[in-house]
């Protein structure tokens, strides 16, 4: 079995004396693991850091083998960042969502675009949390998860939605949500609206969100937790 791909370099683990077993997120192959013999030594070690955009080719015997990697890169977007703690905090979030959420082998060609929207962007800090914040919001709704926000979930109008329900991830009225608003998350206008730039408070509550629908519905079944460097990043914009 061979194919070739893109990746990017999500982690890497020691094999061995001189080997890695290297983690990427390919644009084709969903989250791949892979041997990398020699990975350790200081040529490949330093392609195979991550966030770096590599070219890839896996070849094993068997389809649900291990197997091996070759690589090259293609781009070194952990140079960019290697001076910037902020920008270090931003690739390292990205990494660790992708590599924390992502089932093994599922195919996620939408979220690896995304992912190098995100990357190309470290350059642009202002911007980069808002793009992250809709970045989470794709990584739902490409695992089954997406938030609906079309309607109210309890009486079908479209207008005045102000709550989002923990329960269903569905939009809730003014009116249908009043009895219960404690329970109610509060729904950032600007998930409605496109065109409205969202401040910080609104990101936030954003992050409140889809942190709470990514833990309940995608790593509460796996027996995982919110990675440490999505805290890291919240913090640091608090």
């Amino acid at each position: 079995m061979i194919w070739s791909d893109l990746g990017i370099v999500l982690s890497t683990r020691k094999h061995g004396e001189n080997s890695i077993i290297l983690s990427v997120l390919t644009r084709q192959h969903g989250r791949h693991n892979g041997l990398v013999r020699g990975g350790a030594g200081k040529r490949l070690s330093a392609i195979a850091q991550p966030g770096n955009l590599l070219h890839l080719e896996w070849k094993g015997r068997l389809d649900e083998h291990l197997g091996q990697f070759t690589l090259e890169l293609e781009e070194s977007y952990s140079a960019k960042a290697l001076h910037s703690r902020e920008k270090l905090t931003y690739l390292n979030v990205v990494c660790a969502m992708c590599e924390t959420c992502l089932a093994d082998r599922q195919p996620v060609e939408g979220l690896f675009g995304a992912t190098l929207i995100l990357l190309d962007m470290l350059d642009q800090p202002r911007l980069w949390p808002e793009i992250y914040q809709r970045w989470e919001l794709g990584l739902l709704n490409e695992l089954g998860f997406g938030l609906d926000l079309t309607s109210c979930a309890a009486t079908g109008q479209t207008g005045d939605l102000i709550y989002i329900s923990p329960k269903t991830g569905r939009a809730v009225s003014r009116d249908a949500g009043e009895p219960y608003k404690n329970k109610l998350f509060p729904l950032p206008h600007h998930l409605l609206v496109d065109e409205i730039k969202p401040t910080k408070k609104d990101l936030l509550s954003a992050f409140t969100i889809t942190g709470h629908f990514l833990d309940r519905c995608v790593l509460a079944p796996m027996n995982k937790k919110i990675p440490s460097a999505r805290t890291r990043f919240i913090d640091r914009m608090k």
